[in-house]
């Protein structure tokens, strides 16, 4: 393996997103290439399968898939998680494939602590309640993107920077102190109960590392953010868990308006995964 700047034991990142415009294929991939995990974890909403039908899957994306099998060959061991976006793939749990096991959740022991992965949308009320308002609000969020792309060129004419227009909003809106959210409080209690130490999820797009007392115990609280707005992963190296931001970018990340037919996607993958054999 070449030389890298971090390497930790254990890398997990969720909410990448590919195969739409929101995604930061090129962020990601730096970010892949600049660690050597012995375990990845993608938590969730890797493809997005509810946006799919935009044909929408250019050659950044597909380099993504392609360091992960490079990854998978030199060693690391991938645990995909589904999500919510990715839900098609949870009847192929367990599935293995080479250094490849499809999970809907994870459970590692790392020295004395005992951590549990998962993705957190069994959390969201929306999604179980009223999943067509959940896929509404993920097709205005794709609208806003392609608005937010148009505004990012024009800034970009007049050397401004990159603006987020959701995050922006997300900002505004969401409190970002110290209050604990619902889902935060679910979750770390369903952690007590299950006896770990460590929970880590994604889904919400809303990067944090806390730790939350319930019923007298203590839990760390990880939520590892996303590849759309906070480029952020949660890793596990010298005993500990941290949140990690990634900034360092070879190139600059630009919107790729090239597109592939539907079928040629999935064939384009299909022959990525099955040269892991």
């Amino acid at each position: 393996m070449q030389n890298s700047l971090f390497q930790p034991e254990v890398a997990v990142i969720s909410d990448l997103h590919l195969g739409t415009y929101a995604c930061k294929a090129k962020r990601l991939l730096g970010y892949l290439k600049s660690i050597e995990p012995e375990i990845l974890v993608l938590n969730g909403d890797i493809f997005d399968a509810w946006r799919f039908s935009r044909n929408y899957f250019p050659k950044s994306h597909l380099k993504v898939v392609r360091q992960v099998i490079k990854m998978m060959e030199s060693g690391t061991r991938v645990f995909y998680i589904t999500g919510n976006h990715d839900e098609f793939l949870r009847k192929f749990e367990k599935i293995n494939m080479g250094n490849l096991q499809i999970v809907n959740q994870l459970t590692l022991n790392l020295n004395k602590d005992k951590t549990w992965i998962f993705h957190g949308d069994i959390f969201d009320k929306v999604i179980h309640q009223s999943k067509w308002l959940a896929k509404t609000g993920a097709a205005a969020y794709g609208l806003l993107t392609v608005v937010n792309i148009a505004i990012n060129k024009f800034l970009k004419l007049f050397g401004g920077e990159e603006i987020l227009i959701f995050k922006s909003i997300r900002e505004r809106f969401i409190k970002t102190d110290n209050q604990l959210s619902g889902f935060e409080s679910s979750v770390a209690l369903l952690a007590i109960r299950k006896e770990v130490n460590t929970i880590i999820c994604g889904h919400t797009h809303l990067p944090a590392d806390k730790y939350i007392e319930v019923e007298g115990k203590i839990v760390h609280y990880l939520n590892c953010g996303d590849w759309v707005e906070n480029y952020s992963a949660a890793e596990y190296r010298d005993g500990r868990w941290k949140l990690r931001y990634f900034t360092s970018v070879s190139n600059e990340e630009t919107p790729e308006t090239a597109t592939m037919d539907k079928k040629l996607i999935y064939s384009a993958l299909f022959e990525q995964l099955t040269s892991l054999n």
